[in-house]
Formats: structure tokens, sequence, C-alpha cells
């Protein structure tokens, strides 16, 4: 046995339908032959189609030269045999060195295009991917620990399994489920470098184990299939233009069996009195602020079918909704103040917004914080969570 077989191994396919020849895993051979039925499979593809060509390797996680040059070679001979077909190679950017090497390519024939996964898949992420989004998410997460400590056993949690938790941002619900549950083993992934780099700090200074901070792209991960008891997915299926394609991960990453749980809002439900109008107003223009930058915080009802059309069962729904009279109001109003600054801040300078809208825009803000710290007041924020298991 070769140290190779010890290896995890790659996977090679073509799809017909897609035109697509698609390569993943670990592609290190010592010696040319254990590519061959993948090279059979790469020039049977050429020799199938007209038009273009899509290589994937979205899910390659390493390859050595040797492989590189084989696979090269094929693409590279197959451009000057065939001047009227096209290859263009999906690379993401979760796997840099992938962009690099392949875009090599392109540079060598003009037939070849070197195209990045997910260079602009995320519209909106930019605005929650900054540092001055930190606070939010860490105020926001002590507000809805209150109701998910209680709520996360009827939806899978319990001590001792292995569960992922995807688009995990700063890391801070991890390591609560860390402290309150026990699981055997959890995996958090995110997108964003900065939060994740926040997350690893906090982890450090807590001296916590258990935890395996990992970056990646909820839409492509390079996790294996079925084997987490429990993905959970929080207020994020709501901020990506496209959330099916993250239910499509979050099902093959979950056992059969296991489940998925995950939470969204409807902001246009935010509420308080006194000054209920004009919060209303605001929470509606919210829901249209983020349509435009092609975000969806409207999506907690629609949980249920889209958990259903991902083809889970044993769908469940609860709601829950965060108030100023759960624990200390002004943890409410910091969690409003910095929805401002944001929302009517750069979020609203960027779609254009003149200062007449901004003014009432931030004014129903300013009303939310001033009823949830009015002695007779009250203010809400309902929290959608819904979780379907993965069938046997």
């Amino acid at each position: 046995m070769s140290p190779y077989d010890l290896l995890p191994r790659f996977k090679a396919r073509y799809d017909a339908n897609n035109q697509e020849f698609a390569i993943s895993g670990v592609v290190r051979p010592q010696a040319i032959d254990e590519l061959g039925p993948s090279i059979a499979l790469l020039r049977d593809a050429i020799d199938r189609v007209r038009g273009v060509l899509y290589v994937n390797v979205r899910r390659l996680t390493q390859m050595n030269n040797a492989a590189f040059h084989a696979f090269s070679r094929i693409i590279i001979d197959a451009c000057r045999a065939r001047p009227d077909l096209r290859f263009v190679v999906i690379t993401s950017s979760v796997v840099g060195w992938t962009s690099r090497k392949f875009g090599r390519l392109s540079r060598i024939e003009p037939n070849i295009t070197v195209e990045e996964y997910d260079s602009a898949f995320y519209p909106g992420q930019g605005f929650l991917e900054e540092g001055g989004f930190v606070p939010i998410l860490r105020t926001q997460t002590k507000m809805t620990w209150r109701h998910e400590r209680a709520i996360l056993p009827r939806h899978g949690m319990r001590p001792g399994i292995v569960m992922a938790d995807i688009c995990c941002g700063i890391g801070d619900f991890a390591v609560l489920v860390q402290k309150e549950f026990q699981p055997s083993r959890i995996v958090a992934l995110d997108h964003s470098i900065s939060s994740l780099a926040y997350a690893r700090r906090v982890m450090r200074e807590f001296d916590l184990r258990g935890i395996e901070y990992t970056y990646g792209d909820a839409s492509e991960m390079l996790l294996d299939e079925a084997q987490f008891d429990l993905v959970t997915c929080r207020h994020s299926l709501q901020i990506f233009n496209r959330p099916e394609l993250i239910l499509k991960e979050l099902y093959r990453i979950c056992r059969p069996g296991g489940r998925v749980y995950i939470t969204n809002e409807k902001n246009s439900h935010c509420l308080g009195e006194p000054r209920a109008e004009s919060i209303r107003w605001t929470y509606n223009e919210v829901a249209k602020l983020f349509a435009h930058f092609e975000m969806d915080v409207e999506l907690g009802p629609k949980s249920r079918r889209y958990l259903i059309e991902a083809g889970f069962e044993d769908i469940r729904v609860e709601t829950f909704m965060v108030t100023n009279l759960d624990g200390d109001p002004q943890d409410f109003a910091d969690v409003i103040a910095a929805w401002a600054d944001v929302y009517a801040g750069e979020m609203a300078t960027r779609r254009g917004d003149g200062p007449e809208f901004v003014a009432r825009f931030r004014q129903g803000f300013q009303d939310h914080i001033f009823a949830a710290l009015h002695p007779k007041g009250y203010a809400g924020w309902p929290i959608w969570v819904a979780s379907g298991r993965r069938p046997q």
C-alpha cells in the first residue's frame, strides 16, 4: 500500500446535462496511472461536447503538480485541436490556490476562462462581515439564547452529538452550545475571515476546547457528507440571495435521521408601543432595503416551505419574541441602535436614499428604542425557528 492510499481520495464525474467535468478531493498521485480513469473521463467529455465544457474544481482541496500538468495538458491540447471549443474553469475563493493555479491556463490559451464561483455570490454579505457588526451579533445572541437554550432539545440537540454550526459568524452560539449541551464535536464554518479570527481569539481567551472553526463557503462546503447529527444555520439563509443552495448543502452534510435547525426573521413584524406607527413604517422599509441588496429578512414564515422543498421531513416550526422584558431593556435598545447605525447608515447611503427618507427611517429606530426603555413600553423582535429531519 502506498502512502497515497492512506489519504482521502478524489472523485471525478461528468454531468452531460450541464456539460460539466468536476473533480474534487485530494489529487496527489505518485504515478500518472492513478489518474487513468479520470483522464479518460475528461477526454470522453471533450469528445462529447460542443460549445463550452465547464471544468468544476470548487471542491478540489489539494492537487500536486503531476496531476495539474496532466489535466492541463489535455485541456490545452483540446483547445488547439478544437478551436471551436471553449473551457470555463470554475474555482472558489475558499480554496484560494485554485484561482491562481488554474488562472495560468487562461494566459496560455484564450479559449480558457477561469471564473471564481463565489466572487459575487454574497451581494449583501459585506455589510455583515465588517467588524462594526460584531457588537450587534454578540448582543443578539445573548438575547436569543435565553429562548433557544429551551427550544434546541425539541429540535435534536442533546449531549454527545456531532454537530455543525454553518455560517457561525463570530462563533458565540457555538460557544454557548458547547458549554450548555457538551456535544462530542462541533464544526463551526463561516465565509468571513474576520469573524473566524474573532471566534478563534475568544476560544483562546476563554480556554475552550472542542470547537473546530473552519473557513468555507456554505453553498459549496468541503465537509464530507452525512457526518453530523445536528446542523444549525441561524439568521443566515435570509442574508443569502440563493438560500436553497445553502439548504442543499445542509441536507448533504446531515446524517440520515439527523436534523437541520434554522432561524430566520420577519423584520416587518418587529413592533413597539408607544409610537407603533413610526416603528411599523421603519421595519417595513427595512424589509425593502434588504430586498434591494438581494436579502430576504422576511424569510422566517417561509422556513417550512424551504425545508420541505429541500427534502426534509418531520418539519417542526415555532416562534419566539425577543422583548425588552427579557433581562435588561438596555440590551434590546443596544441592538436597535446598532441596527440603525448600519441600516440607516451605510446601507441607506449605498442605496442612494435622500436625507429626508433617512431621517424618517432613523426616527423609527429611535422610537423603537424609546418603547424599549419606556417604563410602560413594550418592544418586540420576532424569530422563526424551524427544523427538519433528513430521511433515513
